[in-house]
């Protein structure tokens, strides 16, 4: 009798183990519908969903594929990567309906910021998305910065703090948990953690009084999750990345500041934690650190990945490199943000509908500068596109550009895209006679851009210019046309100005 008792409890206790393994991860997956390992998995545990733009073809086809995933598991939480501007799942192959960060902040209407983020929730709530990994708090200190740029409110300390507050509030009144991210702050960085470990040489002041600052102001305004960067801040920790290290999610977010709710890792995938630790023991690290949610499924998104760090994590209970009550508590938070997720929906928080707001505000960001009275286009002109390689966390697969929406005014607009050291003379050979309009993004980071403008303008000094990232360089053209963001919103309203409209 009590071999078996033993026994029984023992069998018990695995299962309880193995289900708070799966509980704690976010996977992705492929297609457009959910595969039967998804599903056998949510039947088993797994608590978390991560959608990505692969996964999305229209808002009827994701609102089928989120109650597919409801009819197994009717709390599972419904992640997506939709930060409004370049950054956008739910609108991938359109561009966004919504204007980024730095648009917003540009505007700094903190009341226009609230709006954009409720409506952007209500989108995804009526699409069946109930986590959305946004909004970006990071500082762009880092003019350069190759990852954050224009999803950033800004390089002012105090704007992005009321900004990141002003959304975080207002995509959860949709009933859409926010993410803040990315914890300690990825401003200050020249390098992108989907390709290495980047590295923040700071003193502590300073990250005290610039990168916490707008973690603290969301946390005040009670986001219900938090993202860890995959960054080494030597002044918190000198030798792990902020994902896995105990000094920074436990000591300083927990304990410092105060937080309580879910801590999601970045994406584990991404080489600055899968090129030096692997992701299998990265993940043990990162919920041994203090870590709830593991994010993988951008790059790695099958049934594979999840049993591997399924197994990983019941491996480490079993040898005792992860407490049992660390993995049970992280398991604890998932599921109480489950809990507030299906509350939020029932309450019908659902904010009145605004379709245009998007499109006010990227109307309001525009920054125009002439030397001279600028008279609307009435011919169709030539877009010359200057096309920098896109970042991971932006994708290739979103347009962007003023073409189709001047296509759209003044009908007959041709277009090309155009890169490298004999990009300029390129463009106006393919221009003809046409007036020019350049479009560029990061002029200030490209050399063979600035470069590119430099002939056009040398040439054809009417040339109108459009700047689509961070506006660094200083102005010039006939017309120079900052949108703060490559959104679909932020070319039409350059395109409405260009066209006269």
């Amino acid at each position: 009798m009590t071999t078996i008792a033993s026994g029984t409890t023992a069998s018990h206790w695995e299962r309880g183990l193995t289900r708070d393994a799966l509980t704690v991860l976010q996977p992705g997956f492929t297609g457009t519908t959910a595969p039967d390992w998804l599903l056998r998995r949510l039947g088993e545990g797994l608590a978390s969903v991560g959608l990505f733009g692969r996964n999305i073809a229209s808002p009827e086809q994701l609102s089928v594929l989120t109650a597919q995933l409801r009819a197994e598991r009717d709390d599972v939480l419904v992640a997506i990567d939709e930060e409004g501007g370049d950054v956008t799942r739910l609108e991938v192959r359109t561009g966004s309906s919504f204007p980024g960060n730095n648009a917003l902040g540009a505007v700094d209407d903190v009341e226009l910021t609230r709006e954009v983020a409720a409506e952007l929730g209500r989108r995804l709530a009526a699409c069946g998305v109930n986590l959305n990994w946004a909004p970006s708090a990071d500082v762009n200190s880092n003019p350069s910065n190759p990852v954050i740029g224009v999803r950033s409110f800004g390089a002012d300390t105090a704007l992005v703090a009321r900004h990141t507050a002003a959304y975080v509030t207002g995509l959860q009144s949709s009933g859409v948990a926010a993410c803040t991210k990315h914890f300690p702050g990825h401003g200050d960085t020249a390098v992108d953690s989907h390709h290495a470990l980047p590295r923040i040489d700071v003193e502590a002041a300073v990250l005290e009084s610039r990168e916490l600052s707008p973690f603290r102001a969301a946390i005040a305004a009670g986001t219900r999750a938090v993202m860890s960067a995959h960054i080494l801040v030597p002044a918190l920790d000198q030798d792990h990345p902020a994902t896995l290290s105990p000094t920074i999610l436990t000591d300083l977010l927990r304990g410092d500041l105060g937080y309580d709710g879910l801590i999601v890792t970045d994406g584990m995938e991404m080489q600055a934690i899968a090129g030096t630790y692997g992701i299998e023991r990265g993940s043990v690290l990162a919920v041994a650190a203090g870590a709830d949610a593991i994010c993988v499924g951008g790059g790695l998104a099958d049934d594979e990945t999840v049993r591997r760090l399924r197994d990983a994590l019941v491996s480490a209970v079993r040898t005792g490199e992860l407490p049992e009550e660390r993995l049970a508590d992280a398991a604890e938070r998932v599921r109480a943000l489950a809990r507030w997720t299906a509350a939020a929906g029932a309450a019908d928080a659902e904010p009145t509908p605004d379709g245009e707001v998007g499109l006010r505000a990227a109307r309001r960001a525009l920054r125009l500068t002439s030397a001279e009275p600028f008279t609307p286009l009435t011919e169709p002109p030539y877009v010359a596109a200057f096309t920098p390689v896109a970042n991971i966390a932006v994708g290739d697969e979103t347009p962007w550009g003023v073409a189709a929406e001047l296509f759209r005014l003044l009908p007959g607009t041709e277009t090309g895209s155009f890169t490298g050291d004999s990009a300029g003379l390129a463009a106006l050979a393919a221009a003809g006679p046409r007036r020019i309009v350049a479009v560029v993004r990061d002029e200030h980071r490209h050399p063979w851009m600035a470069a590119a403008v430099d002939t056009l303008l040398a040439a054809r000094p009417n040339t109108i210019v459009v700047e689509m990232g961070l506006p660094q360089a200083t102005p010039r053209g006939a017309l120079h046309i900052a949108t703060h963001g490559a959104a679909r919103v932020c070319g039409r309203a350059a395109a409405e100005v260009i066209a006269g409209q």
